[in-house]
């Protein structure tokens, strides 16, 4: 039986958001001891919501008294 992924399958590979991977002094370490390319791929990579940070909030939008008088 297929183990069930409640992310979408197609995840950009990164190690910065990897379950292997910490981070040290500003960069990315493989607790595997692997080696990256410069491209970051890795068969072992395996998703870390956690460690994914979210896009910012868009500002918001001003509004004047004049856009809540009925």
């Amino acid at each position: 039986m297929k183990k069930k992924s409640y992310f979408n399958e197609h995840i950009d590979v990164s190690c910065g958001y990897c379950k292997h991977g910490s981070e040290f002094d500003g960069a990315v370490v493989c607790k595997l001891g692997r080696f990256l390319s410069a491209d970051c791929t890795c068969k072992y990579f395996d998703y870390d919501p956690l460690k994914r940070q979210p896009a910012a909030m868009p500002p918001l939008k001003s509004f004047d008294p004049n856009d809540f008088k009925l």
